[in-house]
């Protein structure tokens, strides 16, 4: 299996396929080198990896993403949590952390993102 079809594979196991549906569907000439890269090397080689599980990954993603600033793909990896097996405890312990080594407003903000996620996904069940 080439790395793309592994990244496809897993990105549609941890977001859904919604979610990447969605993402293909929107690709332009412009972006596919993009996703393509990011299928490739996000999903097919980082994600795919079985050094640690994906519980893992999404509680360093997550954890990863606030501390940086990069809030808009938080609500996306926190409904992948439903498939990667992260519980909100997990999140919130990532959060903490995020809170220590990177900033309070940071993990303050990380944790009202969460939330809405979590209770858009609960409505929604």
């Amino acid at each position: 299996m080439s790395r793309y079809d592994k990244g496809m594979e897993t990105r549609r196991a941890v977001l859904g396929d919604a979610h990447v549906d969605r993402a293909e569907a929107n690709k332009s000439d412009f972006s596919e080198p993009f996703q393509s890269l990011i299928t490739e090397s996000a999903w097919g080689t980082v994600w795919a990896s079985d050094g640690i599980s994906r519980r893992e990954r999404s509680m360093i993603t997550l954890a990863l993403l606030a501390a940086t600033g990069n809030f808009e793909e938080i609500p996306m990896h926190i409904r992948a949590t439903a498939r990667t097996g992260a519980s909100k405890r997990d999140i919130l312990e990532a959060f903490q952390h995020v809170a220590i080594y990177a900033g309070v407003p940071k993990a303050n903000h990380a944790i009202k993102l969460a939330e809405a996620t979590f209770a858009e996904m609960e409505a929604a069940e």
